[in-house]
């Protein structure tokens, strides 16, 4: 860690995770989701939206049949109405996006949130097994191969519109688990501080201030390494994304040049530990402990 030239610590944030928006586009060049498999999916659509009421409702369904995602639910005794409802209309802006192609960074947004919801941050702080997660997106990947060879004699075409589908709804899996690790990483710790905000900060989260836990011994680093990378979205409001070069060794000893991304504090944004700016009271570096709180204010606080 450097300073800023006058003898106080510089507050520089190095290996953050990449944001939904590139983790979304990264993946989709990785697994070549191209035009050949949206052409393909395209020709499906049909079949798919017809068969869509029944996949919504068989989908909760099945989870109140299943015994432990009846309990996670709480749903032992049945299904409460309100609750279902809820879920169903949740589940079919999801399946109506699907279908719809939706590849906008917005959907991967969505996703991550949705990951986090599953994780038990969302209204009703129901916690849903990575398991289930996992399980859910394979079980529609099924339903979709079940309905597609059902009503679709060209097998050609059931193969390509699958490979596609298949690569997409892996896509959305992948967002789903990074907000939902994200939000596991923030109820995993040994005690407990609070992030306290300001300004926009406030519509952005949603709320003026949120609870994280730490490890015994974290740091200021590990406490904002956990809040951006559960609020991506607020690095573009707080953070002013930068590259710095650095050396490393290669395999064989020698030196190795790389490029990383750091994040630095906006002009004349601070963030404070329990009302001290970090800048002037031990930086990334400072101790944490049980009940402690950091706030991070804009300009004019």
């Amino acid at each position: 860690m450097g300073d800023n030239g006058n003898g106080t610590p510089e507050i520089v944030l190095t290996a953050l995770e990449a944001t939904p928006e590139e983790q979304w586009q990264h993946l989709r060049s990785f697994v070549n989701l191209a035009q050949a498999d949206l052409d393909a999916m395209a020709q499906t659509v049909e079949v798919l939206l017809r068969r869509g009421p029944e996949f919504v409702a068989g989908a909760y369904d099945y989870l109140l049949h299943f015994k432990e995602t009846a309990e996670v639910l709480g749903w032992e005794r049945g299904a409460d109405p309100a609750h279902l409802a809820e879920r169903r209309r949740f589940f079919t802006v999801w399946y109506a996006r699907t279908i719809g192609m939706d590849l906008s960074d917005d959907l991967a947004r969505y996703l991550f949130r949705a990951g986090k919801y599953h994780a038990g941050h969302g209204p009703r702080r129901i916690h849903t097994p990575e398991i289930y997660v996992t399980g859910a997106i394979s079980l529609s990947q099924a339903n979709f191969a079940g309905y597609l060879a059902e009503e679709i004699t060209d097998a050609g075409l059931v193969a390509r519109a699958l490979t596609g589908w298949n690569k997409l709804l892996t896509m959305h899996l992948h967002l789903m688990l990074a907000g939902y690790r994200a939000a596991r990483a923030v109820d995993e710790g040994d005690f407990e501080v609070s992030v306290a905000f300001y300004g926009r900060l406030r519509e952005i989260a949603g709320r003026d201030a949120m609870p994280l836990h730490l490890a015994d011994g974290s740091r200021t680093r590990q406490l904002l390494h956990k809040f951006f990378n559960y609020l991506p979205e607020a690095r573009g409001e707080a953070l002013v994304e930068g590259w710095e070069d650095a050396y490393r060794a290669n395999d064989s000893g020698a030196p190795w040049l790389t490029t990383n991304r750091v994040y630095r504090p906006r002009r004349d944004w601070n963030i404070r530990l329990n009302g001290r700016n970090l800048e002037y009271s031990g930086g990334l570096e400072q101790l944490v402990g049980s009940g402690d709180e950091l706030s991070i204010f804009p300009p004019g606080r």
